[in-house]
């Protein structure tokens, strides 16, 4: 048989504690270890040693012989499970705590909010950019119309528990060793409602619910972008008992582009250049979200520069005004050279004729002619 340990080790005090000390920390250890809410394999044995610590060092003349003998003296009858089935040491204040002796319950007719729901949107680039407005369809639950949610057959309502007497909960009462133990757990003749339905609607089954194709029309706002989420306040699921509905949460996800890419309100793309556009200079035109530009490239353009085009960007989404566009140039060496124009290379000319772009650049040219179709 394992030795008992020092009682005022179980409850954590030392030997010079009050007698607000041993009750505070009996309380504290009581509620961790009650098997009704502590679930370990070990509570059980926890709490009969703190209770039976408890039941010595709360008594003046017991702590006083446990004090002078410890735990030898015969006469002592430490363990003989203290006060009668009715006294529990004093834990049938932590009982109330717990089961709610005299605090506040929920009410289980209360009116409750309905459920969020989350729907995920993919749009198209462009549409992110400008705007758009379109009509979903969600499934939801939905208050019953037969019967109003009650869930009773039309002409009949629903019925107080006549065995929680409409509180929702019942009381489990058992004498234990340790005293009388009260749980309260949810009525198992009404699940916990406090009201019982004789006959259900036909509609809903006695749910007060049904499931629903809801057509919900939906303002997605310019310059949203990938991952946003719109809120659509009460039209998420409907309440129970009257309460409100909850929340629709639209995520958007939003397609790539060919030509442009996104960086919060700026939007970029690359526009391939000539060997002799970008020694000589030039003026190109350049497809933005809206129009077709004109840009101006300096003579001695190297491949990697960036040109900005004010105000040619994203819609800003919170403020005014709108982002820019960054064009990004990419000077196409050609691959196919007569020898003349080899010779005038050689010479530092800077002509290169009418040579074709590399295989790799093609695609270039190709993504800025849909850009320029408004692809």
């Amino acid at each position: 048989m394992a030795e008992k340990r020092d009682y005022y080790e179980v409850l954590g005090v030392g030997k010079d504690a009050s007698d607000d000390d041993i009750k505070k920390s009996y309380r504290k250890l009581a509620r961790q270890y009650h098997p009704d809410v502590n679930k370990a394999a070990d509570a059980e044995q926890k709490f009969k040693e703190v209770k039976e610590a408890y039941d010595v060092l709360s008594d003046n003349q017991k702590r006083a012989t446990y004090d002078r003998y410890g735990h030898v003296d015969p006469n002592q009858g430490f363990g003989g499970g203290g006060g009668g089935a009715g006294d529990f040491g004093g834990f049938g204040d932590i009982f109330d705590m717990f089961f709610g002796g005299g605090g506040g319950r929920r009410d289980p007719n209360a009116p409750q909010r309905g459920n969020d729901l989350q729907y995920t949107m993919t749009i198209e680039f462009k549409e992110a950019v400008f705007g758009k407005e379109t009509d979903i369809q969600i499934p939801r639950t939905e208050t019953c119309d037969t019967c109003s949610g009650s869930g009773a057959k039309p002409g009949t309502k629903p019925e107080t528990c006549t065995i929680c007497h409409g509180s929702g909960q019942q009381e489990v009462v058992q004498n234990t060793p340790f005293g009388r133990i009260v749980n309260r757990r949810a009525c198992t003749n009404c699940s916990g409602t406090g009201k019982v339905i004789k006959e259900k609607c036909g509609t809903c089954h006695g749910a007060g619910k049904v499931k629903k194709q809801r057509k919900i029309h939906v303002r997605i706002p310019a310059g949203v972008d990938e991952g946003a989420q719109i809120r659509l306040s009460g039209e998420g699921e409907s309440g129970v008992r009257g309460g409100p509905a909850g929340d629709l949460y639209i995520v958007i996800r939003v397609k790539s582009h060919e030509f442009f890419e996104r960086d919060g309100d700026d939007i970029y793309c690359e526009v391939p250049l000539t060997f002799a556009q970008a020694a000589l200079g030039d003026e190109i035109e350049i497809p933005t979200l809206t129009e077709k530009v004109k840009l101006k490239i300096p003579a001695g353009t190297q491949t990697g520069t960036y040109f900005r085009l004010k105000g040619k960007g994203v819609p800003r989404l919170r403020g005014y005004g709108q982002g820019d566009q960054h064009v990004k140039v990419t000077v196409v060496t050609p691959t196919k050279l007569s020898d003349e124009q080899k010779e005038l290379l050689r010479q530092f000319s800077g002509t290169e004729g009418e040579a074709t772009p590399q295989e790799h650049h093609e695609t270039i040219f190709e993504k800025m002619k849909k850009a320029f179709r408004g692809e």
